[in-house]
């Protein structure tokens, strides 16, 4: 693990308190699907096939997902997609280049992930993506029947989004000299998505597959964040404009109508429906 990542803290106050417990669940039933490290090895694996083209150029063509040969039973396309490098873009200087800073930028957020989630959830937020991926790959094919190769570094663009979310200040050295932060970077991946779409518009739903591992586990999570600060933000501009009335309370209960004022030892939270809570109406 990179010791520089500030672990994420998840609140268990009203839904959030729900969620955890959800989360804890599941991961004592399926504690035995954590794999630490997954997304190091699935580059490894690209690196490993990106290799095997120089010996046979058409290793990748071979992996790659199709379904019809799948269903004739090469059955092993349909994992083996996943890290098919036919997509890499030759076997030149620049390809091997960018073969490194994507092993690299792998590391980096698979180590990031698991310091901020967990082992666990962060593999379940790979396997969420090979489903995803799987998923969009058999629609695509039954709808259009072409060869999309490559379609696996999906998974590195989710990962890398997430990581971007969470860690949105981190410097990278870009070309080794430049520092650019982590976000600036998501923002020029996500712009190169948006022209895609609006070159081939029927791709969007792939998109959305092959991202969705990343709206749920991290999109969805950071906009009911901003959402909690603005909510907080216009509270206290509400709290700013009471003081002149002699109302100089901050929290109140939504429940029981109780404030730090009128009892000082109360701890107050934020719940998911946007309203504040005592400590003994949390759960309530």
């Amino acid at each position: 693990m990179f010791a520089w990542f500030p672990a994420c803290r998840h609140g268990r106050d009203g839904k959030g308190s729900v969620r955890m417990e959800f989360l804890e669940k599941w991961e004592r039933k399926l504690g035995w699907m954590s794999f630490p490290g997954l997304l190091r090895y699935y580059a490894l694996f690209h690196v490993m096939v990106y290799l095997l083209q120089y010996l046979n150029p058409h290793i990748g063509q071979i992996l790659e997902f199709d379904l019809g040969k799948i269903m004739s039973g090469e059955v092993w396309r349909a994992v083996t997609f996943l890290f098919s490098s036919s997509g890499m873009g030759g076997q030149g200087g620049l390809s091997l280049l960018a073969v490194y800073f994507m092993v690299v930028i792998a590391f980096l957020c698979s180590d990031g992930l698991e310091e901020a989630w967990g082992v666990f959830r962060s593999s379940m937020f790979y396997y969420a993506g090979f489903a995803g991926l799987l998923l969009a790959n058999v629609i695509y094919s039954i709808l259009f029947p072409v060869p999309l190769p490559g379609s696996g570094f999906f998974m590195y663009e989710a990962a890398f989004f997430a990581f971007a979310t969470l860690f949105p200040r981190f410097e990278l050295l870009l070309f080794f000299i430049l520092p650019v932060q982590v976000r600036w970077l998501a923002l020029l991946g996500v712009l190169g998505i948006l022209i895609s779409v609006v070159k081939a518009p029927l791709i969007i739903g792939f998109v959305i597959l092959g991202l969705a591992n990343y709206i749920l586990w991290a999109g969805i999570p950071a906009l009911r964040g901003q959402a909690r600060v603005i909510e907080s933000a216009g509270r206290k501009r509400k709290f700013e404009k009471t003081k002149s009335t002699g109302d100089e309370s901050f929290h109140r209960c939504a429940k029981c109508g109780r404030t730090e004022v009128s009892d000082p030892d109360l701890e107050f939270r934020m719940a998911e429906d946007g309203k504040e809570y005592c400590e003994d109406h949390l759960e309530g």
